[in-house]
């Protein structure tokens, strides 16, 4: 009768690690979009390679490509797409995703002007959007939330033929998937209060 009893309570203390074995639990990414097509419906972001929401490291290659979830309400606002990966304002040099190379470019740049402490709501960028290109003077002025500085710096004349969201930073995302390249879920961190009652 012991065996037996004992028998039947081994069976319940292994059944469920059994099942939970069998289950395939998820895995989350995530990183800065560079492009979105939304008729094809992907995405592709650089991994942040550090896993610091407060201070990313945007520095994994190739590049990470998604198929946005199938069912739309498992997708939050859509991306925006940006090559600017770092604005380092210690040094005075911006990285960007060189798409046609594939690789990570960093450009020293002039500095014009630059102001600190400045949040979303502050007169100096309520109401304006970034980058801001001037092809006539030479100068771009970038805008980063989270560092919360507002930077207007100068190129060579070259750099002025790329595309103005070179110099833009793409949103952040966070992917959930079971399949390589396939999201199930994916959140726009940058345009979603998690905070948010």
């Amino acid at each position: 009768m012991s065996i037996k009893r004992n028998g039947m309570l081994s069976m319940a203390l292994i059944l469920p690690v059994v099942l939970l074995m069998g289950c395939q639990f998820g895995k989350v990414d995530q990183g800065r979009v560079i492009k979105y097509d939304k008729d094809k419906k992907v995405v592709t972001m650089i991994r942040d390679g550090k896993g610091d929401t407060q201070n990313p490291d945007y520095n994994y290659l190739p590049p990470i490509v998604y198929e946005t979830p199938a069912d739309p309400h498992e997708m939050g606002p859509e991306p925006k797409a940006g090559q600017r990966m770092k604005l380092d304002t210690k040094n005075n040099q911006i990285v960007i995703f060189d798409a046609a190379a594939q690789q990570f470019k960093t450009i020293p740049y002039t500095l014009i002007e630059q102001k600190e402490g400045v949040g979303k709501d502050d007169p100096a960028v309520a109401g304006r959007k970034f980058p801001e290109v001037d092809k006539a003077k030479k100068t771009i002025a970038v805008y980063s939330s989270r560092q919360k500085i507002l930077t207007t710096f100068s190129l060579p004349e070259e750099y002025f033929a790329l595309p103005d969201s070179t110099w833009d930073a793409g949103d952040e995302i966070r992917v959930y998937y079971k399949q390589d390249g396939k999201a199930l879920r994916m959140m726009n961190i940058s345009k979603t209060d998690i905070y948010k009652k």
